[in-house]
């Protein structure tokens, strides 16, 4: 599994205005129905409430490279730019697809 948090900032409003839109607008739901999706959540931090901090999952990277190319990616950057956003993104590969890390899960 690979999760990418991706925090959205810009001017005031603008960051929590944009995640309202994409979940009014349908695109959330689509992008949750896309296969290999599993996650796709917005989330405001306590502390930086004009951030919006999104967790992105996908089975795979065939999962996330579909998504990139299909046409909902378009969408997204649209709106972006409507609400001019800025983005940085980390990534994360699941311990549980790593024996060395795994072990040091309890299930």
């Amino acid at each position: 599994m690979i999760t990418i948090n991706i925090r959205y900032k810009g001017a005031p409003g603008a960051a929590r205005a944009f995640a309202e839109e994409m979940l009014a607008s349908g695109t959330v739901a689509a992008i949750r129905s896309e296969p290999g999706n599993l996650r796709y959540e917005y989330h405001v931090p306590l502390e930086d409430p004009e951030t919006i901090l999104l967790i992105d999952s996908w089975a795979d990277q065939a999962a996330l490279d579909t998504h990139h190319a299909s046409p909902m990616m378009a969408a997204v950057a649209a709106m972006r730019d409507k609400y001019d956003l800025h983005m940085t993104a980390e990534r994360f590969v699941s311990a549980e697809d790593n024996p060395d890390d795994a072990r040091f899960l309890r299930k």
